[in-house]
């Protein structure tokens, strides 16, 4: 009996770290977004994880896109998973820069250059303080990770945060169905 009490009270405990952990690393990204601190933002990320997520979700929608009039043929996918990947890759690595991940994650639009590719969900309207309304948009992906809905609709797209070792760090955005499609369109198409 002794040990089943032990063992129930280290599990909580356990769940207690692991949930508050994760808790309190949100809380200090959404006061970085808040507060512009573009230096914070990017100690609380994870650059290259985050990047390879915008590039395939880009890709996808480029294969998703041209695939709706006829079937993409294996050649093509290769060369949008190979070629289409490396100016996707350019594309993000402008969407990326400290300050533009910033006003990304704050205001939440989505802009390269002089092009506006339309928005997503504020993290910054998010307030980890309201555990409860805050718990509602939590999924869970997979034990060292879970994604943040960023508001009611779908089209509101998602934040991930990742267990790192040292803490929790945005390792993946998931944008709205029409911005990826306007990001897609930049893709060279297909001869």
């Amino acid at each position: 009996m002794r040990w089943t009490m032990a063992i129930s009270v280290a599990l909580l405990l356990t769940l207690g770290a692991y949930s508050g952990s994760a808790a309190v690393s949100l809380h200090r990204l959404v006061q970085a977004v808040q507060s512009k601190d573009a230096a914070a933002v990017m100690s609380r990320t994870n650059l290259p994880r985050l990047k390879r997520s915008l590039v395939d979700q880009i890709v996808a929608a480029y294969l998703n896109r041209i695939g709706q009039k006829r079937a993409v043929k294996p050649l093509e996918r290769l060369a949008a998973n190979t070629y289409g990947a490396s100016i996707a890759d350019v594309m993000v690595a402008k969407l990326l820069t400290q300050e533009r991940l910033t006003e990304l994650l704050n205001s939440g639009k989505v802009s390269l250059d002089a092009s506006d590719f339309g928005g997503m969900g504020q993290l910054s309207r998010v307030a980890p303080s309201k555990l409860l309304e805050t718990a509602k948009r939590i999924r869970l992906v997979n034990p060292v990770e879970f994604s943040l809905q960023l508001g009611s609709g779908r089209d509101a797209g998602d934040v991930s945060l990742r267990f790192e070792g040292d803490g929790w760090k945005l390792s993946g955005i998931r944008l709205p169905s029409a911005v990826l499609d306007a990001l897609s369109r930049h893709l060279p198409a297909p001869g």
